[in-house]
């Protein structure tokens, strides 16, 4: 049997999909999970859970729980995020999928089904709360006045704002029967211990898939001040409601959420930490930046690009060759389109790149890989692309304008045809951006 070779400087393409790999790899859930189980109760164990890694999550939950211990529940992830179960492990939990990031009718019949699951809990029993990103679409349960098809505007028109994350989920909390806390107030008396996979910045547990289970210190002032200056309408009597402070969310202190706790089992800045240490493995330095970088993606790409480019010269605090690593979330303003204009395809990854691509310049010695960790660079098929000191010149012989791609948000569209597109398909987790910049 043929040994496979570790990457090499000399294949920086496949160093970085390395790199990357053993970030997704450090924040699987079967890797993470056994450590923060609880002991069987003296009731019965109900799992609830929703989010991109909750197919993973249930199967982790399943093959560490003690067979002879009751254990029964529902949990919701994307369409196409369920892993193939493992051979021999029986289903106790059941999966079900449904749409991301915008809503759809199998995602409000999940969490109808998860609300309704949590009626007759007693002191005895304990409800598994499994949560990963993507959440706040998966669980969906419109508040009073609203609509699945409002939800779904509302949603669409937030994830093309700009908003921040935490904005966003400030809205979503204050417009469902289930999140911010919600959940896990429907559940007491029974003890709640959610389990949780970070993609938010700063790991805030109650901004991860919008907090179903931890109480929430925002307020509805607070929502209605994000629906105002990202121009979002809600129905006037949501508006109303929203105003006279009729849709609050369970806040800290509140009796009901008395007996929840959460733990953190996978973090970006572990897997951030768990690639830097694959790199210094490979022989060369390493930097993490921050797991916690926010802004526009594609000006965060031009920070980058700075950074790198000054690495590259000599001139910056970073010694080559290194990687330089960074994670967070950056968010994406759709632009307007011309008319007759094709419609851009791409996420926060993509853009990223070209904005990197465009203030490189071509440099010499810097290569960079940014993808998203849960395989999906928003609705496309890609986690995300590459960028080469060619980058430029390949597009260039091939006719294709950086400037119009970013114009109309369409990172697909410059980097399909350079083959430049990182595929992996889902990946089972989710700690959100990944971004490494290799400088020979």
């Amino acid at each position: 049997m043929t040994a496979i070779q570790p990457p090499t400087l000399e294949d920086p393409r496949a160093l970085l999909r390395h790199l990357y790999d053993v970030a997704v790899q450090r924040a699987l859930p079967l890797h993470n999970t056994a450590a923060h189980l609880p002991a069987p109760p003296k009731g019965r164990t109900l799992v609830l859970g929703a989010g991109k890694a909750g197919g993973a999550m249930a199967h982790a939950v399943e093959a560490l729980w003690p067979q002879e211990a009751p254990l029964s529940g529902l949990v919701v992830t994307r369409y196409g995020h369920t892993p193939p179960r493992p051979e021999g492990l029986a289903q106790r939990i059941e999966v079900v999928e449904a749409a991301h990031p915008v809503p759809d009718a199998a995602g409000l019949e999940a969490a109808q089904r998860i609300l309704a699951l949590t009626q007759g809990l007693t002191e005895d029993d304990l409800v598994l709360c499994l949560i990963s990103g993507g959440g706040s679409a998966l669980l969906t349960l419109p508040g009073e006045g609203l609509t699945l098809e409002d939800k779904q505007r509302i949603n669409l028109q937030l994830l093309e704002s700009g908003a921040h994350i935490g904005e966003m989920n400030t809205v979503r909390k204050h417009l469902s029967r289930i999140k911010g806390g919600r959940l896990a107030a429907a559940c007491a008396p029974a003890r709640v211990v959610t389990l949780t996979i970070s993609d938010v910045p700063g790991d805030d547990v109650s901004v991860i898939a919008s907090g179903p289970t931890v109480a929430d210190a925002t307020t509805c002032a607070d929502a209605l001040e994000i629906l105002r200056r990202y121009g979002i309408e809600v129905p006037a009597s949501v508006k109303h409601q929203l105003a006279c402070g009729a849709l609050e969310t369970p806040k800290p202190g509140d009796p009901r959420l008395a007996r929840c706790e959460t733990h953190l089992i996978a973090t970006p800045q572990q897997s951030l930490d768990a690639a830097a240490e694959a790199a210094r493995a490979l022989g060369l330095r390493a930097y993490v930046l921050s797991d916690e970088i926010e802004g526009e993606s594609r000006e965060v790409g031009k920070v980058h690009a700075a950074l790198a480019r000054s690495t590259a010269l000599g001139r910056s605090c970073f010694e080559a060759p290194c990687v330089i690593l960074s994670g967070g979330e950056t968010t994406v303003t759709v632009r307007p389109r011309a008319e007759g204009q094709p419609k851009g395809r791409g996420g926060r990854a993509g853009e990223f790149c070209m904005g990197l691509a465009q203030a490189l310049g071509g440099q010499a010695s810097v290569w960079a890989l940014a993808a998203d960790t849960d395989g999906i660079d928003g609705v496309e098929d890609n986690a995300g692309a590459l960028v080469a000191p060619d980058t430029l010149a390949r597009a260039a012989a091939q006719g294709l304008k950086l400037a119009d791609h970013l114009a109309r948000n369409d990172a697909v569209g410059f980097f399909e045809p350079l083959g430049d597109l990182v595929v992996t398909g889902p990946t089972h987790t989710n700690v959100n951006d990944f971004r490494a910049l290799l400088v020979t």
